[in-house]
């Protein structure tokens, strides 16, 4: 039986038609695929990374308000989603690598657990939340142990809405881009501030996503 606050949230989203909507190398993933079981390290420099996107996550391709998945992915042209989603986590990844200089070499292992962008009805409509959630772990690259308990981190982003999703797109300054823009500042505020990164507060429609 649903509970009233599922039936409320499924209003809501009816109601609102939201959508939640040389550099170090990457190498092949050392990330299991099963779920991973968190606090920011400092002190740290990345030697090299590597990401990984579970096959088992879920690709929605439906072009609904809120399509119901693990995956919803528009920037790029129909493919292998969760071959484009690690291509933009290692993107954001090579980014921030020159920006984090610490002292202890480490290899970082990221795991997607969530990347539901907006799709192309929501993106032009009413927007909503880049809904993106990974898992990270930091390796010792001298000693080859894990450093640090695996973290769990919500990097959520506002979506752009209608005319300014289109002039962005003008400007240059894609969905993608813009993604890649973020999660590089994610990596580089996991790896240099004590607290780490703290996910933006974006109101509803991120609340909606977490139900």
């Amino acid at each position: 039986m649903k509970t009233p606050i599922k039936i409320l949230a499924g209003l809501l989203i009816a109601i609102t038609l939201s959508a939640c909507a040389a550099p170090p190398s990457a190498t092949r993933s050392a990330m299991p695929e099963a779920p991973i079981m968190g606090r920011a390290q400092t002190d740290v420099t990345i030697d090299s990374f590597t990401v990984s996107v579970p096959r088992s996550l879920e690709v929605s391709e439906r072009n609904l308000y809120y399509p119901r998945g693990d995956i919803v992915w528009r920037g790029d042209p129909m493919g292998d989603r969760h071959a484009q989603i690690q291509a933009i986590v290692e993107a954001g990844l090579r980014n921030a690598a020159p920006r984090i200089k610490g002292t202890r070499p480490v290899r970082m292992d990221v795991q997607v657990t969530r990347f539901h962008a907006l799709s192309e009805k929501a993106r032009y409509s009413v927007g909503g939340v880049h809904d993106i959630d990974f898992k990270y772990r930091l390796v010792d690259v001298q000693t080859g142990r894990q450093i640090a308990p695996t973290k769990d981190v919500s990097a959520d982003l506002q979506g752009l809405a209608g005319q300014a999703a289109i002039a962005s797109d003008a400007r240059g300054v894609t969905q993608k881009s813009r993604i890649i823009a973020h999660l590089t500042r994610v990596f580089i505020d996991e790896l240099t501030t004590p607290r780490g990164h703290q996910n933006a507060d974006l109101g509803l429609l991120q609340a909606i996503n977490e139900l």
